[in-house]
């Protein structure tokens, strides 16, 4: 029998290593997200957007990535799972709040401004717009992670509730004392508005309101009737002074070795599960303040007019904090605020072209 020529024996040496080149890419390469929120579909926004979010990637790849979902914090902090995804090896991405973005971010810290938003429309209309999809790209810089979308954290607007009285004015909130987040931006609002503020961890907050060591505290409508905050505090009133957001990261250099094709899929289908997280948000902090009333002994919502008058005390005065304390330029922040002021407006002048004439 005529023996092989050098180069066929080669092709046939080489050919379990083909086999197994092809092997590991056809696996599929996985995305394991993390949030702080129970694998829930029913109690927040977060987890049923994500596994729209799992089905588009999933079915859109072909199974060529894969995605894990780790709710309830069973991998670890904010801060911890962030630090995870900068690397992108055990974790891809996550979502986080507010005060944790703002260790990874410092610009992030902006989102403490009170009074952003007058409704959801525009806060939507800002958090998905060009302006603020331009300003979360300096993530990738400082922090290694790509920004995919803001979620509305329980709904974003929160609501006060305490153990002295109903807040219906400002001077209400005067001599109370409030529980905030470790987060002086929020303590320096508090201060302004005329209450004192005590941040505290999350872990402490019932038991300072069991205590009296703190007179009350603002979450979300969502929060405050999933942690019975009723069963420790006896008035609340929905201010939206603050709008709680999370951002939805991912690791940039996990994200630089997808195919241009995998990393236009994760972008559309994340766009996509923010969309269907921000309805599900409204519905949630609407039917969770409408058991609020029913829970606490007396509910209120905030006029616009009252609103409006804390809002030109507090607004200065956070103002100086994050020029002078924390070290924002101030033109960034002018700049911020500038797009969420034209932002509001564009959203009331589309509406009445649209539909009011």
């Amino acid at each position: 029998m005529k023996a092989k020529t050098l180069p066929g024996a080669l092709a046939l040496a080489a050919l379990p290593l083909a086999i197994a080149s092809t092997q590991a890419q056809a696996q599929s390469t996985e995305m394991a997200i993390t949030t702080l929120l129970p694998e829930d579909m029913a109690n927040n926004e977060v987890y049923p957007a994500l596994v729209h979010f799992k089905n588009l990637v999933e079915t859109r790849t072909d199974g060529e990535v894969e995605v894990v979902i780790f709710g309830g914090g069973q991998l670890g902090t904010e801060v911890e799972t962030a630090s995870e995804v900068q690397g992108g090896r055990t974790l891809q991405s996550t979502i986080i709040t507010t005060g944790a973005m703002s260790s990874f971010y410092d610009d992030y810290q902006l989102m403490t401004a009170p009074f952003l938003f007058d409704n959801w429309r525009q806060a939507w209309a800002f958090f998905d717009g060009e302006w603020f999809a331009d300003f979360m790209s300096g993530t990738i810089e400082e922090a290694d992670m790509r920004y995919l979308g803001t979620f509305d954290d329980g709904g974003g607007f929160v609501a006060f509730t305490n153990n002295e009285r109903l807040i219906e004015t400002m001077e209400d909130l005067e001599g109370l004392n409030i529980r905030t987040e470790e987060n002086p931006g929020h303590v320096a609002i508090m201060k302004a508005l005329g209450a004192s503020a005590t941040p505290l961890p999350w872990g402490e907050l019932i038991t300072a309101l069991e205590t009296g060591l703190a007179d009350g505290q603002f979450n979300a409508p969502v929060l405050n009737v999933t942690y019975n905050f009723d069963e420790v505090t006896d008035y609340t009133t929905l201010t939206g002074h603050v709008y709680n957001s999370a951002a939805w990261l991912v690791s940039e250099a996990w994200f630089q070795e997808l195919s241009e094709e995998q990393q236009q899929i994760i972008v559309t289908s994340a766009r996509e599960a923010i969309k269907l997280g921000h309805g599900l948000a409204g519905a949630l902090a609407t039917a969770s303040w409408i058991e609020s009333c029913e829970r606490f002994e007396e509910c209120y919502i905030m006029p616009p007019e009252e609103r409006q008058r804390m809002a030109e005390i507090a607004r200065p005065a956070w103002r100086d904090w994050i020029v002078e304390d924390f070290g924002i330029e101030v033109e960034r922040v002018d700049a911020f605020l500038d797009e969420v002021a034209r932002v509001e407006e564009a959203v009331a002048e589309e509406d009445v072209s649209r539909y009011g004439q």
